[in-house]
């Protein structure tokens, strides 16, 4: 099973401080303890997937890593979670976040979070998708492409703040400049403080009396804009890369989005890739293959020289090392692999098939008979 977004498993945006990282996986830490659900797999698998989703996004290195590649980028070399043996080694691993002690002692406590949003912060922008298709020359070494696309723009005029200068905004009258709306409800199991944000501010805090005429208030527009994409080596099919605050710019100052760039292998005229291995169909004559020969073969940087030893039968394979491509994630490169493929004529001239008859009666030409095809052909008088 693919494994999920490690953002998407502890809510959080990808723009996450450390210190909501850390809020979202207590919360899911409480929420799918086992002793909370006893005997529940799907939960235990939860606490589990939380607790490697924060070993890897509280780690700089690795965080950098997997929004650039994905979990292809924290596989192996060290990354990844650190192999939990049990519920118990989990807490133990990550004790500065439950104060060394069992969560329930806090999680049953009194203290206050505030959920609201920062006023004045605006609406984060949105994150952008492209397909980026490469050969596999440039997956082999590494590219840098330009690409041009259409995404929401800081407004200049306004400085993304959607007003018309600084006097034009003012404190929201409905929330008083909190950016949410508290409700209180009883039951009988006590009472229940519902909190929302502020729908006439969109949880900002603050309206705008005059917008700005470029924008209409919104803070940015839709432009034309350049990305400079730098690809790494040995990327595959499907994976992807993300380029931080480079997507649609936030609503009223919000923080950006990301773009998400998804690499697309392009088929290649003579190669067949297997991880940062290819392999090239190679076709001799049946003369190549019994003498030996040398012969010019193509690479993805260009030609090579390949000897032929003689006796070479059909499918050898022959391998030409460090031709393939880049690894990703260690140094040094893969290989290319060469199938011999003997190639038989369908049409032959008289003296070719002259020829071939009287090779066919030298000794070495004669297939010989084995023990195995004597006994048959004895058995049955032939």
């Amino acid at each position: 099973m693919a494994k999920r977004d490690y953002y998407e498993v502890l809510g959080v945006t990808k723009n996450a401080s450390k210190e909501e990282l850390k809020k979202a996986y207590r919360k899911q830490a409480m929420q799918y303890h086992p002793d909370r659900n006893p005997d529940d797999k799907n939960a235990e698998e939860k606490f589990k997937e939380a607790a490697e989703a924060y070993e890897i996004l509280n780690d700089d290195n690795k965080r950098a890593r997997y929004d650039r590649f994905g979990h292809e980028g924290v596989r192996g070399s060290g990354f990844g979670s650190p192999g939990f043996s049990d519920i118990n080694d989990i807490f133990s691993h990550f004790s500065d976040i439950f104060g060394g002690g069992s969560i329930f002692d806090e999680f049953f406590g009194t203290s206050s979070r505030s959920r609201g949003r920062r006023r004045g912060t605006g609406t984060p922008g949105t994150d952008l998708r492209v397909t980026l298709k490469l050969t596999l020359e440039e997956i082999a070494t590494g590219v840098t492409k330009k690409i041009k696309i259409k995404k929401l723009v800081k407004c200049n005029q306004c400085s993304g703040s959607g007003a018309a200068d600084s006097s034009a905004k003012k404190t929201c009258p409905v929330c008083q400049g909190s950016g949410e709306i508290r409700s209180v409800s009883r039951s009988v199991f006590g009472q229940f403080v519902n909190i929302a944000a502020c729908s006439n501010c969109d949880g900002e805090g603050e309206v705008i009396d005059t917008p700005c005429r470029k924008c209409s208030g919104d803070g940015r527009f839709q432009n034309d804009v350049t990305v400079k994409i730098d690809v790494p080596a040995g990327v595959h099919e499907g994976s992807y890369m993300s380029l931080r605050g480079e997507g649609n710019s936030g609503k009223r100052g919000g923080s950006p989005g990301d773009i998400i760039v998804v690499f697309k292998e392009q088929e290649h005229e003579y190669f067949i890739r297997e991880d940062n291995d290819i392999i090239y169909n190679l076709f001799i004559s049946f003369p190549e293959a019994v003498l030996g020969a040398e012969v010019d073969v193509p690479t993805l940087n260009g030609k090579a020289r390949l000897k032929i030893d003689p006796g070479t039968p059909n499918g050898k394979f022959l391998k030409m090392t460090g031709k393939g491509i880049k690894h990703l994630n260690h140094a040094g490169y893969g290989d290319q692999i060469v199938k011999i493929n003997i190639d038989v004529p369908k049409k032959l001239t008289s003296q070719e098939k002259e020829l071939l008859k009287e090779l066919m009666e030298q000794p070495n030409f004669k297939g010989e008979v084995k023990d195995q095809e004597k006994g048959f052909f004895k058995r049955f008088g032939l």
